[in-house]
């Protein structure tokens, strides 16, 4: 039985430790330097005094009863109109005046806990004007922006924004190279808004007839394949003189499971491919020779076609080529035949190692492991029937598991204890790795008795690394995944690590050396699994010290990953239905193995640096022994010659065995402009993806430098990108302020979250254990996941738009409040908010909140009876519950963002006048507040603003 967990809500390591206090602002001509929540002065009182007759707010009344000492009548009115009268504008709260309050009409639309919604219901009401999305259209004459969120939706509907593939925009015959115009904009004067986050890259805009066949999905769709610059500059001088990085951003798969990102496939093994760059055939080639011959739109060579290519030898008759998926497709997936597999496609094989040391059984995680192993049986892949599975509980010694096939008569799982640490014996190999189809009443019978074996285990002793030798040497002739289940730090055998966690290092320039491996065996052990196909996942479980910096380096280098679980205690339902969901998601997803990424390009482009979990095994070849479907990885492109084409392909490879035994490639292929233009190549260039890489780089400089280096990275290259562009494009002549390109409007703020990152940011109060998770996570996380957790969202619940809690007609899907931005200024004392980074999520209850929307919410009648602290929201029978919990799991759902994730994030109730140090780690994520040591995002863009005039 678990032991209870301390009643403190979030775990082991409280909140005060993620950061500090943050500083309010006051100065109101700093309030009204990017305080967006609502329409100009003049526009918010006439609008506000029009709209409040339509909506009715229960809380406003109350409130506003409370102030004045006033009888609101609202007894009455039917039900859902029993919130009663507009609330004045907050003191202070945008600056602007108090509305007129108004009594409602009766029976008029309402949104029950909400402010009059204004006309702009977005931050700032500036986006890029509207011919930013154009193609090769003179700039408009200059003139008010559209308005907030509606116009930039109004501009990602233009763009048919919504998992639509970047399209080969056809221009005129005489228009040469990109034609994205550039349109400077004052950041200082027109803050950034956070729903510009939420734009399409701009777009790849390809010279007419580029590709063989009119296909919309020729071109790379985004998320698969990202660039930082959507047209490349012809030359290394012009690139290194933008200061803009050229790099790709690339997530091959966009999902768990093949069936929810259907992916074309080609199943006749006719594969055409160039014969000296290697190149697969793809949209971007050319046909000689009446089709018998194409030409390599990489290195230029002619190859002849297969005769087998225009041909269908099952059905044995022609076929149409124009119609084969690599000439529609720029992303497909080959079946290979054999001369692409050194060996028999692997079968699936898991190992896992469990930590069976009294912290492990003593906080449920032994038994919470087995059930949700035993309950995910069917979801392990495993359709070729071929999967194996493997068990070995670890202490002091290691504890083998031979588990019997069902077909034997003596079914007992016998275990096989090894206290050899240093040269651990594989006793009957062949009976430890067995197939979970004939095994599985046994595997079954086995799990539920796993957790009893070791009930009364007081050992403290945990030898994990030579049980990883041990389970390399077992799986090393097939390959597989070996997961690490442990809840304590390796303390005897090889790899033994030490307590070395020291609070008065933190916060001091000696705090990266706790970020750096204590003990060199898990780098050169990982290397050598790498070379055998062996993969490593950690999930890591503690409430103590248990060095994470060390651990991760087994995931770093095979393809795997890190999840860290802090404080984390089975006996707290909401840990054990993080854990038990996230692990069986993991179970069941559809893993490639024995995998190689490769990217080839354009003669005079090379790829120069990679960034990911995986082993680089030569110059250009990532060596993935088990291919994740939820990391995203970063390839720098050097220029070596002067490009001499209009456009440039860049093509990835994946080459891999699936989950069922067929050995696939599949193939990516992105093709961009190329342009002598500055001009265009900032026009071009694409916010989230350069974010993304320099979060990349970032994280190699604190683990590689100090963290000093890392923190200074983000801040010193956007303050070269905006001397570049005041010096090279006349920044600097166009009204003051701080010119930037519309396109590039978010990069300041996202640098700026990067900066006061846990990950990153300087602070004394912040353990390594949760530093070097942080940074696991900012390394590997798909672009849309990452922009969230280095910018989170920000929803206001109180006074959402009336669709918003609800499924939306056309397409089913639950309807968001607009996103707001990440400061103070916008929370009123009223108000019920919902802070996001994807990992974890905040319900922030204002000292203020009435009586109703309490118990409509949280079903009780007092502010303080509601539970802070890590928790769920009840189930009560009220619309407006309903919308709240529909928004928290909307916001929850990374399926519905375009990314595969098996994250659940916990939910932390907060209260403003609850629990200090939990209110103050939520406020850590109010990216644009003053923080001790983090400044505000009005000091940041005053700090770059005085740089860049310098």
């Amino acid at each position: 039985m678990a032991a209870p967990p301390p009643n403190d809500g979030y775990g082991q390591y409280p909140p005060q430790q993620y950061g500090e206090q943050p500083q309010y602002p006051v100065d109101p001509a700093q309030q009204a330097y990017g305080s967006s929540a609502s329409p100009p002065p003049a526009a918010a009182s006439q609008h506000g005094a029009e709209h409040g007759k339509k909506k009715k707010r229960a809380y406003a009344a109350q409130a506003f009863e409370v102030a004045t000492g006033g009888n609101a009548v609202v007894g009455g009115q039917p039900a859902a109109a029993q919130y009663g009268i507009p609330q004045p504008a907050a003191p202070g709260f945008g600056g602007y005046p108090a509305q007129d309050v108004q009594q409602p009409a009766y029976g008029a639309p309402t949104t029950p806990y909400g402010a009059p919604q204004p006309a702009v219901p977005g931050v700032g009401g500036y986006q890029a004007p509207d011919a930013y999305y154009s193609q090769g259209a003179a700039p408009a004459a200059v003139g008010p922006a559209p308005g907030g969120v509606a116009g930039i939706t109004a501009g990602i509907q233009s763009m048919g924004f919504g998992g639509q593939p970047q399209q080969p925009q056809q221009l005129p015959a005489q228009a040469r190279g990109p034609a994205n115009q550039l349109y400077p904009t004052d950041l200082l004067n027109q803050p950034f808004n956070v729903a510009e986050l939420e734009l399409p890259p701009p777009p790849i805009i390809l010279p007419p007839n580029s590709s063989v066949t009119p296909s919309p999905d020729a071109n790379c769709a985004p998320k698969y394949v990202r660039s930082t610059l959507n047209a490349v500059p012809t030359t290394h001088s012009l690139l290194k003189k933008s200061k803009l990085p050229f790099a790709l951003v690339i997530q091959p798969y966009a999902a768990l499971h093949d069936l929810d990102d259907p992916v074309p496939v080609v199943q006749d093994q006719v594969i055409s491919r160039c014969r000296r760059c290697r190149s697969y055939i793809n949209p971007f080639v050319t046909f000689l020779d009446h089709g018998h011959r194409w030409r390599c739109n990489m290195c230029n060579l002619t190859n002849d076609v297969p005769q087998a290519f225009d041909w269908d030898a099952a059905a044995q008759k022609s076929v149409d080529r124009w119609q084969r998926h690599e000439l529609n497709h720029a992303v497909v997936e080959f079946v290979a035949p054999q001369e692409y597999m050194v060996r028999p496609p692997q079968p699936l094989v898991y190992l896992f190692l469990f930590d069976v040391s009294y912290a492990a059984v003593s906080t449920g995680l032994l038994a919470t492991s087995a059930r949700t192993i035993l309950d995910s049986l069917d979801r392990i892949p495993n359709a070729d029937r071929r999967t194996r599975l493997g068990f070995i509980a670890v202490d002091s010694s290691l504890h083998y598991f031979s588990v019997p096939r069902d077909t034997e008569e003596n079914g007992e799982t016998s275990m096989l204890v090894v206290s050899d640490l240093d040269e651990p014996f594989l006793p009957v190999p062949g009976e430890l790795l067995v197939p979970l189809t004939e095994c599985r009443q046994n595997i079954e019978s086995f799990l539920n008795k796993l957790p009893e074996m070791f009930a009364n285990n007081q050992s403290n002793g945990n030898c994990m690394g030579s049980a990883l030798r041990a389970g390399h040497k077992l799986i090393a002739p097939l390959g597989g995944k070996i997961v690490v289940l442990s809840s304590s730090l390796p303390n005897v055998g090889y790899g033994k690590l030490e307590m070395r966690e020291d609070k008065k290092l933190l916060g001091t320039s000696k705090e990266s050396g706790l970020l750096q491996t204590a003990n060199s065996f898990y780098k050169s052990f990982a290397v050598e699994c790498s070379k055998n196909q062996v993969s490593i996942d950690m999930f890591l479980f503690s409430s103590q010290y248990q060095d994470v910096a060390s651990l991760s380096n087994l995931p770093r280098y095979t393809g795997g990953q890190t999840w860290f679980y802090p404080g984390w205690n089975a006996a707290r339902a909401e840990d054990a239905v993080k854990f038990a969901s996230e692990f069986s998601d993991y179970l069941s997803s559809e893993i490639g193995l024995e995998a190689v990424l490769r990217v080839r390009a354009t003669t005079g482009l090379r790829m120069s640096t990679f960034y990911g979990n995986f082993f680089n095994r030569s110059s250009d070849l990532c060596a993935f022994p088990a291919f994740p479907r939820d990391q995203c990885y970063v390839v720098e492109v050097a220029i070596d010659e002067n490009l001499t084409k209009n456009f440039v392909c860049l093509q990835t490879a994946v080459l891999h065995t699936t989950c069922n035994g067929e050995r696939r490639i599949r193939v990516m292929t992105l093709a961009l402009p190329t342009t002598t233009n500055l001009a265009d190549v900032y026009a071009s260039a694409d916010q989230c993806a350069i974010a993304t890489y320099f979060s990349h780089k970032a994280v190699e400089k604190a683990l590689g430098n100090s963290l000093d280096a890392a923190r200074d990275l983000p801040q010193q290259k956007i303050t070269e990108l905006l001397q570049t562009f005041r010096k090279e494009l006349g920044g600097g002549s166009m009204g003051g302020g701080l010119q930037f390109p519309s396109n590039l409007r978010g990069l300041p703020a996202l640098c700026l979250g990067l900066t006061k990152h846990v990950g990153l940011r300087k602070s004394a109060l912040i353990p390594s254990d949760i530093r070097s998770a942080a940074l696991c996570l900012l390394s590997t996380l798909p672009l849309p996941l990452l922009m969230q957790y280095i910018y989170p969202r920000l929803y206001s619940l109180h006074d959402m738009p009336d669709n918003a809690g609800f499924p939306d007609p056309e397409t089913s899907q639950i309807v968001l409040p607009p996103p707001m931005n990440l400061s103070s200024e916008r929370f009123v004392p009223f108000g019920l908010y919902l802070i996001d980074d994807g990992q974890t999520q905040f319900l922030w209850v204002g000292r203020d909140a009435v009586p109703q929307l309490i118990l409509d919410v949280f079903g009780v009648q007092e502010r303080t009876q509601v539970a802070v602290g890590k928790g769920t929201l009840p189930e009560l029978d009220n619309d407006f519950n309903e919308r709240v919990r529909n928004v928290i799991a909307k916001s929850r759902d990374h399926k519905s963002k375009g990314v595969g994730s098996i994250t659940l994030p916990h939910l932390y109730i907060v209260r403003e006048d609850g629990e200090p140090s939990l209110k103050l780690w939520a406020q850590t994520l109010l990216v644009e507040d003053r923080a001790d040591q983090g400044m505000s995002f009005q000091q940041w863009m005053g700090m770059l603003r005085e740089k860049v005039s310098h």
